[in-house]
């Protein structure tokens, strides 16, 4: 089993929208209409979208492998490019997403341990991420992880309103 990173450019945008849409597909598809699904889809990855997000400095995208293959990605967010303000101490974990049959295999871990790697670099003293109130699966592997619920805020899956949790862990 070997598992590798390497960071996104702009010539991966095709590809990060590709796994964008498979894996927000398969982790949420069942719990929203196929509406609300195809509207923020849309929104949130189409390919100027995802163009302009990897283009952002205060934004970093990686793709892990698992056994050569892409399996998923990470993306960390600091400054203005952080989807709540949060000061200049934190480094926000925008998304964790693996495919569905790389899952169970270390992969979250890996990449969180690097986003606590960037925010280390960087000198930053907390990481943060949000979370939707009924992933279950993740908020469980988040507090397994340190991570502390803080507050709340709303996500819109289309025209739905729906609640993301606001997790924080401080690093040492």
């Amino acid at each position: 089993m070997t598992i590798n990173l390497k960071k996104c450019t702009l010539e991966d945008s095709r590809k990060l929208q590709e796994i964008s849409y498979e894996t927000f597909n398969e982790t949420f598809n069942h719990q929203n209409s196929p509406e609300n699904m195809n509207a923020y889809l849309e929104r949130a990855f189409n390919l100027t979208q995802v163009e302009k997000e990897i283009s952002n400095l205060s934004s970093q995208f990686f793709f892990v492998y698992f056994n050569h293959e892409v399996a998923g990605y990470v993306k960390v967010n600091t400054d203005d490019a952080q989807s709540e303000e949060m000061g200049d101490e934190s480094l926000e974990i925008e998304r964790i997403y693996i495919k569905k049959q790389f899952q169970k295999h270390g992969l979250g871990k890996y990449l969180l341990n690097k986003a606590m790697e960037i925010a280390r670099e960087r000198d930053k003293k907390k990481i943060w991420l949000g979370v939707w109130e009924k992933n279950e699966n993740a908020m469980a592997f988040y507090k397994k992880m340190g991570f502390v619920q803080t507050g709340a805020h709303s996500f819109y899956m289309g025209d739905e309103e729906q609640i993301d949790f606001i997790m924080i862990k401080t690093l040492i």
